[in-house]
């Protein structure tokens, strides 16, 4: 009996911080048995598991802080408990039941716990949904993709949900893409090439920043890419801190409507190249197989030279041989021709002109793109297509490598601002040197 009263009377005599103390090494030996089970459903069952542990241990010890040790009457509390709810918060990416304790005031107002604020909201279960459904998961099997349920308890991650949430997702990261400025970066080239899903072309616009990072810089969407959707683009971009002050490089696959609109919105301040990849294709459409080898070969030899003079040069004359059997070949090849030795120009090494003589880059882009939507078999609208791919272009950003030769870049700039000086503007204003 002696020893039944010194326990009483040292419980009595501990802290309220070690009561809390105690209530919390309590919670975790009571749920070991739980976590040993979940660790059968693997790591993230276990962290799950685990996390759970501790929420309701410091929700449990907030609950304290407000009304007091359960049990023990105090005349000056401002709270008191109020049993609990049935609530859920997000763990794994996905929504997790849990018994949530109530407190209330002692006038009847409700008073919300902080941590149970700060681990209601959906935000990680948004990010977990358009990341999976990003790279390949559908709607339907998102649930089966988790592969593990807690206490034998779904989470709420049917596919009505999951699809909501991938489409709240998606519109933020449409709009903090179509709104994001440039004012900070110096950018002095931009990549331009279309893309199509179904009937929708989706221009998408990439900026290369002084040292060499690939930037998503916005996208346009319409039935083509006719000359009013790339000037509205430019314009946006411009608008948004794109600017060409300095002289701009602009690389393209050699549509007339873009390049139309390029010299419209910047004028003679923007540089074209022309991608020698669409260029050589054009022309080799135009010819008979066998003669397709040595005209490749020939291009190729130019384009590889380091004058332009020469590789112009060398073009004209490979155009005037095939003028007689095959004109319409030869007028292709003439077509935009000083265009696609614009790097050629510019005082810069090989690997960086390398890497500039095509829209490579914007279409390896591309090709992510469509990747990351091959599971939507109907485009419903144009929104629907805008949400996907400027999701998908803003994933895809995160992985994007430096360009190769970034550290000529400097010196393109250079190139670049001394190919533009003293060029006049549409209104006959010269402009002046920086």
């Amino acid at each position: 009996m002696s020893g039944y009263h010194e326990s009483k009377e040292h419980s009595s005599k501990m802290t309220e911080k070690e009561r809390c103390e105690k209530a919390r090494e309590l919670c975790m030996v009571m749920s070991f048995a739980r976590l040993q089970d979940a660790l059968k459903d693997g790591v993230v069952a276990l962290c799950t598991a685990a996390g759970l542990t501790v929420l309701q241990a410091m929700m449990q010890e907030q609950v304290i802080e407000l009304t007091g040790p359960k049990g023990k009457h105090n005349k000056d509390r401002d709270c008191y408990r109020h049993g609990t709810e049935p609530s859920k918060v997000v763990l794994g990416g996905r929504k997790v039941p849990i018994e949530r304790p109530r407190v209330r005031t002692i006038d009847g107002h409700e008073v919300p716990l902080e941590i149970y604020e700060l681990v209601k909201d959906d935000n990680s279960l948004l990010e977990r949904a358009m990341e999976l459904m990003l790279h390949g998961l559908s709607s339907r099997n998102y649930k089966q993709a988790l592969e593990w349920e807690l206490d034998g308890e779904p989470g709420s991650t049917s596919k009505s949900t999951v699809s909501r949430n991938f489409i709240k997702a998606t519109r933020k990261e449409a709009e903090r893409l179509l709104h994001r400025r440039f004012d900070d970066l110096d950018i002095p080239i931009v990549m331009i090439d279309g893309v199509r899903f179904a009937e929708y072309h989706v221009i998408i616009a990439m900026g290369i920043t002084i040292d060499g990072t690939k930037r998503i810089l916005g996208l346009r969407i319409g039935s083509a890419e006719n000359a009013t959707v790339c000037k509205d683009l430019l314009t946006d971009l411009q608008e948004r801190g794109l600017h060409a002050s300095d002289g701009l490089l602009a690389i393209i696959d050699g549509s007339k409507a873009l390049r139309s609109a390029l010299k419209l919105v910047f004028g003679n301040r923007v540089l074209i190249q022309r991608c020698h990849v669409h260029k050589l294709q054009n022309v080799l459409d135009y010819l008979p197989k066998e003669q397709k080898p040595w005209v490749k070969r020939k291009m190729r030899q130019a384009w590889s030279m380091d004058d332009a003079g020469e590789a112009l040069q060398a073009l004209r004359s490979l155009a005037t041989s095939l003028g007689s059997n095959y004109p319409d070949a030869a007028a292709s090849l003439r077509e935009g021709l000083e265009e696609t030795v614009t790097v050629l120009r510019l005082q810069i090494s090989g690997l960086l002109r390398q890497t500039l003589r095509s829209t490579n880059a914007i279409e390896s882009l591309n090709y992510q793109v469509k990747s990351r939507t091959r599971n939507v078999k109907n485009w419903k609208n144009g929104s629907m297509v805008q949400r996907w791919v400027a999701a998908g272009l803003l994933d895809i950003e995160t992985c994007l490598r430096r360009v190769k030769g970034f550290r000529d870049l400097p010196m393109l700039k250079s190139e670049v601002r001394r190919l533009t000086v003293g060029i006049t503007d549409g209104a006959g204003n010269a402009w002046e040197s920086a």
